[in-house]
């Protein structure tokens, strides 16, 4: 697992799985079936993307395929990085 995965997972098991025993997730789960983050999750979860890594998430991005899984959320934010 990249370490930007572990610091993700991290983030949202710390925030939002905390005693739910939803903390074994696979990188590509969905955040919304398993019900892990709700709206307002995923509003603090972009603010944290964007504290955390310097990236701006705009209101077209707010998607299941940027923001709904790890895997999704790491290649997010990885486009992010490089992006001219």
């Amino acid at each position: 697992m990249s370490g930007l995965r572990v610091e993700l997972r991290r983030f949202v098991n710390e925030n939002f799985v905390m005693g739910s025993g939803r903390s074994d997730f696979a990188d590509d789960a969905s955040f919304s079936d398993l019900e892990i983050l709700d709206s307002s999750g995923f509003l603090e979860l972009v603010a944290y993307l964007e504290e955390a890594y310097g990236v701006t998430v705009a209101d077209e991005e707010l998607s299941p395929e940027n923001l709904d899984s790890l895997n999704k959320l790491a290649a997010f934010i990885e486009r992010k990085r490089h992006a001219p």
